[in-house]
């Protein structure tokens, strides 16, 4: 691997611009979305992700070394696994929950109606879509090339969290704790909406009634969720060599985490801290053991990482 040397000022500013507009954005966000224009809301909180891009560069840290070729077809096994891993880990997780929770698999569409409103439910009826139809159009569309194009927007966070932030956090405190500590500011990240608007666990996600302990129960917990998922997305940066596999992985668990809600009852109260999307406790587990067995397998001596791809790139291939 490309040898990193900790820069304790480029750090700093990164964190301190990438959560300032990250924080700004949401807070807007939240505010339009509250007020009803759920479109814009759900539009601005999408552009927040551009913010650990903007962060490395006014941190004036550099974005070469990266590993920009994705190198498809040496690294074609690590794509594969970064494009269908997240869809089958959620399906897993969606299952052990419902199989726990078998009262709460709805197949009415009250997730449409408590997240888009009727008027979502009512578009649906006069293209002549039956709810079944739109399940599984959903699901293949989170299969197949929601994962692709989310990679876009995913790639302005992957340049910050691990080609930029992971890389100094692992040379300043090693492979394990890096990673512990990466994930914890990863889900910090996210925390203004999982306060103001009830992302992942209240209303945004059909649960208006709320949590136990909301919103920083929910808040906690994201930060579990992003530490596991922060190892996968690690793990598979080192063992590619390209950003654009974890930016792919981002981009799929996107793609497929809100399917499990469309097939859920809506305002499931607390239960929605236990799924059925894989950022809840018992969905989460199939992302949250794997991430476990790569964690206590490694440890933090860089001579476990010697047949591992170079990210060192020529100049000409810098942006």
């Amino acid at each position: 691997m490309n040898e990193t040397k900790f820069n304790k000022t480029q750090v700093i500013k990164y964190l301190i611009f990438t959560f300032a507009i990250a924080y700004i954005v949401q807070i807007g966000a939240s505010v339009i979305y509250n007020s009803g224009n759920k479109t814009l809301g759900t539009l601005l909180i999408s552009v927040m992700m551009l913010a650990p891009v903007l962060g490395v560069l006014l941190s004036g840290a550099k974005l070469k070394c990266m590993g920009w070729r994705p190198q498809i077809r040496k690294n074609l096994k690590h794509i594969l696994i970064a494009w269908f891993t997240p869809i089958i880990l959620t399906a897993l997780g969606a299952a052990l929950y419902f199989f726990i929770f078998p009262g709460h698999f709805d197949q009415s569409g009250g997730y449409i109606a408590a997240v888009g409103g009727e008027e979502a439910v009512k578009q649906l009826e006069e293209q002549g879509v039956a709810y079944p139809l739109y399940v599984m159009s959903s699901v293949l569309s989170g299969v197949f090339y929601a994962p692709l194009i989310n990679t876009v927007l995913a790639l302005g966070e992957e340049i910050g969290w691990r080609g930029f932030l992971y890389p100094q956090l692992k040379a300043r405190f090693g492979r394990k704790k890096g990673w512990l500590i990466g994930g914890v500011i990863w889900g910090a990240f996210h925390w203004p909406i999982i306060w103001l608007i009830g992302y992942e666990y209240g209303a945004y996600t059909g649960n208006p009634s709320g949590y136990f302990g909301a919103p920083v129960v929910g808040m906690l917990l994201f930060c579990v969720i992003t530490t596991g998922w922060g190892i996968l997305h690690d793990r598979l940066y080192e063992k590619s060599g390209s950003i654009w596999t974890p930016a792919l992985f981002h981009g799929a668990i996107n793609a497929a985490a809100s399917l499990p809600f469309i097939l859920c009852l809506t305002d499931t109260g607390s239960a929605r801290l236990l799924g059925p999307a894989p950022m809840g406790i018992i969905s989460g587990l199939p992302f949250l053991a794997s991430a476990a067995v790569i964690l206590l397998r490694r440890n933090n001596d860089p001579e476990d990482f010697d047949d591992e791809p170079e990210l060192e790139e020529p100049e000409e291939e810098m942006i």
